[in-house]
């Protein structure tokens, strides 16, 4: 038995908890395994861009969720029942063996197929919250395979800060960044990751990184290291991510596809006019995190 009783009483509610997106600085594919999943090297960034979740507790075990804004987003396909949330919350419910339920209200920011791992985020802070909703805790080593049988962004989630990523994404090591702003853009148009990484196009064997040639680069020039290799296919899939960089070039600024697409991104130093933009696109100005707002929890 691996639940561990951390109050004396579970909570009642949780509110305003928050789960940050991510932007991928760079994202190198450097083989596949047998089992068909593809081997990645990047550095995984927190943002100020984030989802918030509120959780009321139920005594009678089920697990239901609503979204506060529906219509915040037209990409998403998945039902509520079925997202990571939902899936986090009955994984993190059988490993600790707790008749306790939870309600789940979302409000959801982060744009989906936009490569910031907000499904992800989402499901992370889930673990985290729930956790301390049902006063239980189960050991980090079972938490972190917990994590990654939700989604291979999900551990990252969960590790505190800015990290090196590695393998099918559960290697990960934690990092320092410098503060930084960034512009961030979500055309209109998203893009499957599944048909990405299924494309007889994608490149699979880019040369291996290490961390100390990304520590090389002096100060924010962190920010311009490697490529990403899922920006070409995808280019192909979704015409508007070519236009988002495009535009960000206007604007004198040097952008890139985060994960899997379709935001694009780039370091922004000087103020940028939003009123040139097109106006069915999500743009917004975003700063690094030091660390994840619910490490410490």
């Amino acid at each position: 038995m691996t639940q561990l009783a951390q109050f004396s009483s579970p909570l009642r509610a949780l509110y305003d908890v928050p789960a940050p997106a991510k932007l991928n600085l760079f994202l190198h594919i450097t083989g596949r395994r047998p089992d068909g999943y593809h081997l990645l090297q990047s550095v995984f960034m927190l943002i100020d861009w984030c989802d918030t979740l509120h959780f009321e507790l139920r005594n009678d075990g089920q697990i239901s969720r609503t979204d506060l804004n529906p219509a915040a987003d037209t990409n998403t396909e998945a039902l509520p029942a079925d997202d990571l949330a939902v899936r986090a919350a009955r994984a993190l419910q059988a490993a600790c063996g707790t008749s306790l339920g939870v309600h789940i209200s979302l409000e959801k920011n982060i744009p989906s197929q936009a490569g910031m791992g907000g499904g992800s985020s989402d499901a992370a802070s889930c673990l985290m919250a729930l956790q301390r909703l049902w006063g239980v805790r189960i050991p980090p080593e079972k938490l972190r395979t917990l994590a990654l049988s939700l989604g291979a962004d999900v551990p990252f989630f969960l590790s505190g800060g800015h990290a090196w990523v590695e393998g099918i994404g559960e290697k990960i090591t934690p990092i320092t960044l410098p503060a930084a702003q960034f512009l961030v853009v979500k055309p209109a148009a998203g893009v499957s990751t599944q048909d990405i990484f299924t494309s007889c196009g994608l490149k699979r064997d880019s040369e291996t990184a290490t961390i100390l040639g990304f520590a090389a680069y002096a100060d924010n020039q962190v920010f311009g290291f490697g490529h990403n290799d899922l920006q070409p296919v995808a280019q192909k899939i979704c015409p508007q991510i070519s236009q988002s960089l495009v535009w960000l070039e206007s604007q004198q600024l040097q952008g890139r596809m985060t994960g899997s697409g379709s935001a694009v991104f780039a370091q922004m130093v000087d103020d940028v006019d939003l009123s040139v933009a097109p106006g069915n696109w999500i743009i917004r100005k975003c700063k690094n995190l030091e660390m994840h707002p619910l490490i410490g929890w």
